[in-house]
């Protein structure tokens, strides 16, 4: 039994498939992750011309049969993002973004909060880019999926004056737990605003070793978490 269905996507990734097809993975609100094949997209003339480009936010229609692979049969874009493809830095930091969600969506299990978590950070990222709108988006994607790092205590005791960060352990500790990465006192107001609400005005903060401590926590405490490496994160320190 087949049948058509009318959703939105985000681009994750895509490969190719044969000689002039393409394999396209994305994240929908309605459906989690999607796999599906664009035939011809990888001639000349093909009728979707770049809009299954990764980032791209498309409107589509699938056709669904029994194989595990849907069939795109409609594609219109929403949003292209074009700061984000023509800046090599902020292309890489959407990639990051992309990589994560694509290790954590699931087929076949609705992600609404997710879609609307990815799409505002890539907008964000097209407005402006900030130096911690990658951790900070690592982060929010371990709340989501219930493993928020605990920031404003020591995880192992009530202690508020903390000193290092663990991802084993699932968060700061204090001076007398202390173990895994050590982290400044400005570095933890930052993750307090980060998962206290206040994610606005840590966007705003301008680059600095703090930045950086918290680029470093994140992507420690998402890789843990994943338990695979983010090859992006590596490419914007190099």
């Amino acid at each position: 039994m087949t049948k058509y269905h009318r959703t939105e996507g985000i681009v994750l990734r895509t490969y190719k498939l044969g000689e002039a097809d393409r394999i396209i993975v994305l994240l929908t609100p309605d459906k989690g992750m999607v796999r599906a094949v664009a035939k011809g997209v990888r001639k000349t003339k093909s009728k979707f011309g770049s809009r299954l480009e990764q980032t791209s936010h498309i409107a589509m229609q699938l056709h669904i049969g029994r194989s595990e692979l849907a069939l795109i049969t409609q594609a219109e874009t929403l949003t292209y993002f074009p700061k984000i493809r023509d800046n090599f830095e902020r292309l890489t930091k959407a990639n990051a973004l992309l990589e994560a969600v694509d290790q954590v969506a699931l087929p076949d299990e609705p992600a609404p909060e997710m879609h609307i978590m990815l799409l505002r950070a890539l907008h964000s990222l097209e407005k402006a880019n900030s130096p911690l709108l990658v951790p900070s988006f690592f982060l929010k994607l371990m709340a989501l999926e219930g493993t928020e790092p605990q920031v404003n205590q020591c995880v192992l005791c009530d202690e508020t004056e903390l000193v290092s960060f663990s991802p084993a352990e699932g968060g700061l500790l204090c001076q007398h737990h202390k173990r895994g990465i050590q982290i400044s006192p400005e570095a933890v107001k930052l993750l307090q605003k980060i998962l206290g609400g206040e994610l606005a005005t840590a966007l705003n903060a301008p680059e600095s070793r703090t930045t950086k401590e918290i680029d470093a926590v994140a992507s420690t405490a998402i890789e843990y978490f994943l338990e695979r490496k983010i090859k992006s994160t590596k490419i914007l320190r190099t």
